[in-house]
């Protein structure tokens, strides 16, 4: 482990946040509001610890793949904790555990919430409760790749630390310039997206609000009652359209803007993505209809807009879909498993591997049926390798020990059964809404400490992939050799 290189490294996370809390600091003072000076004290607090961390001299520039993870883990858990000093300065969320869950569910993306009355808050927290989404939906490496390229050829291993999804690749060979591609296309979407909820009649601060919860799939709102306090069809078809284009892979994007326009339907992990959602839409709109809306648009309408802000793991809401049939809300409750495509800023388990597991299956069935043939497991064209079907098996079994791990503990609260499954899964997959206590109208203010905490390291988990913050615990992953 290359201490120095990692505390180095943080240290430039740390003044990343700093910069970062500037505009909402800015806001906070066109609105000539009393907290400014919660984020300035903030900032002050970052620069003054980032300082000496940068001073840091390095002989040894090497990184390993353990280097990134330890750069990652660390940096995304202190950026929770100082991201979370502007609620507690504030007075808004005096509770510093309450603010760490509330900053980590931001930059998770999580969109998870212990606040009760959101309306009543200062602007300029709320601008920095949703930016932190967007800071976090790209992710903080990726988006410190793209400012300070500093680390050079480095950066893959941190970016491969965070990105999301199996075997993260390079668009262009300089890892500082794939940085840049992705926050561009992510900038362009951001713009587009404000444009249009504005033209909707959508004021402009609460377009930048519901943009950044809606392309980082968060979900945090500055209505109480989400995306539905509007009423507006336009504008959920607008934020629909936007989850749905952020719950794919990035990449796909890239190569549109190079011509190949038929890049997302010759991807398979898209169709499959395309595939699910559909499906999911009839099902519930069909469900709804016959015992909800009794109105097909008005089934159409919820039924769509639910299912993709569930599967992409934004958690906006325009119905308290608590109040849906079982069969609806099982779909939606496996949704919360599934999420996004690799590559996207949605949670969860992704497409891609939900894609692979399946194939494994086939594969293994027809490995029955047939003991001495040969089946490779393709994804598209090309022959997948043992190596990442491994992978893949452990990460869904990290996975679901981590979930089981995670109700054992909320249990603890003698909570009903839908509360107690459905944080952990809304929380480990970065979705935000559960049902129960935890529902689309509800939030997780009346959870034990304990509870709050573990959901908190719950979110960071499940948004860095498992990998980085199970590995703090192991030990020969903090000695001092390279591998």
């Amino acid at each position: 482990m290359n201490i120095k290189l990692v505390l180095k490294s943080v240290g430039l996370l740390l003044l990343c946040e700093a910069i970062a809390i500037i505009p909402s600091m800015a806001v906070s003072l066109i609105y000539q509001e009393h907290n400014t000076l919660a984020f300035l004290d903030t900032i002050l607090i970052l620069i003054g610890v980032a300082a000496p961390l940068l001073m840091i001299q390095i002989k040894n520039k090497n990184m390993y793949a353990r280097d990134g993870f330890a750069i990652v883990a660390l940096g995304w858990i202190l950026m929770s904790f100082f991201g979370a000093l502007p609620f507690v300065f504030s007075g808004t969320i005096p509770s510093l555990i309450d603010s760490f869950f509330e900053t980590s569910s931001g930059f998770t993306t999580t969109g998870a919430s212990i606040l009760t009355n959101i309306e009543i808050l200062p602007k300029g927290i709320l601008f920095w409760r949703s930016f932190t989404h967007w800071i976090g939906g790209m992710g903080v490496i990726v988006l410190t790749l793209a400012i300070l390229p500093s680390l050079g050829a480095r950066g893959m291993q941190m970016m491969k630390a965070e990105s999301p999804g199996p075997n993260p690749s390079k668009l262009v060979p300089r890892v500082g310039e794939t940085a840049k591609i992705l926050y561009g296309i992510y900038v362009i979407i951001t713009i587009v997206e404000v444009s249009l909820l504005v033209l909707t009649g959508m004021p402009l601060y609460d377009a930048f609000i519901h943009t950044f919860g809606t392309v980082g799939t968060g979900g945090f709102s500055n209505m109480n009652l989400s995306v539905g306090a509007y009423n507006n069809v336009f504008a959920e078809i607008i934020i629909t359209v936007f989850m749905f284009i952020s719950g794919a892979n990035f990449t796909l994007y890239y190569y549109m803007l190079k011509g190949n326009l038929k890049a997302p339907f010759k991807d398979e992990e898209f169709r499959s993505y395309f595939g699910i959602v559909a499906v999911a839409i009839l099902l519930i709109t069909l469900d709804t209809n016959a015992h909800v809306f009794h109105n097909i648009w008005e089934s159409l309408r919820h039924a769509s807009f639910q299912v993709v802000s569930i599967v992409t793991t934004t958690g906006y809401a325009t119905t308290d879909f608590e109040k849906w049939t079982m069969f609806s809300k099982i779909i939606l409750f496996i949704l919360m498993f599934i999420g996004g495509c690799a590559g996207s800023t949605g949670g969860a388990i992704k497409n891609i591997r939900i894609l692979l597991l399946f194939k494994i299956m086939k594969r293994e069935l027809l490995q029955i049926i047939h003991p001495r043939a040969v089946y490779a497991v393709r994804l598209g064209k090309k022959a997948v390798d043992e190596r990442t079907l491994a992978e893949v098996l452990g990460f869904f079994f990290m996975y679901i020990t981590v979930f089981i791990a995670g109700v054992l503990i909320i249990s603890l609260d003698n909570l009903d059964w839908g509360t107690t499954i459905s944080s952990v899964a809304a929380t480990l997959g970065n979705i935000g809404p559960g049902f129960g206590i935890v529902g689309a109208t509800g939030n997780y203010s009346s959870l034990s400490d304990i509870s709050k905490l573990t959901l908190s390291i719950l979110m960071i988990i499940g948004r860095l992939e498992i990998y980085p913050i199970l590995l703090l615990g192991v030990p020969s992953f903090w000695k001092r050799v390279s591998i």
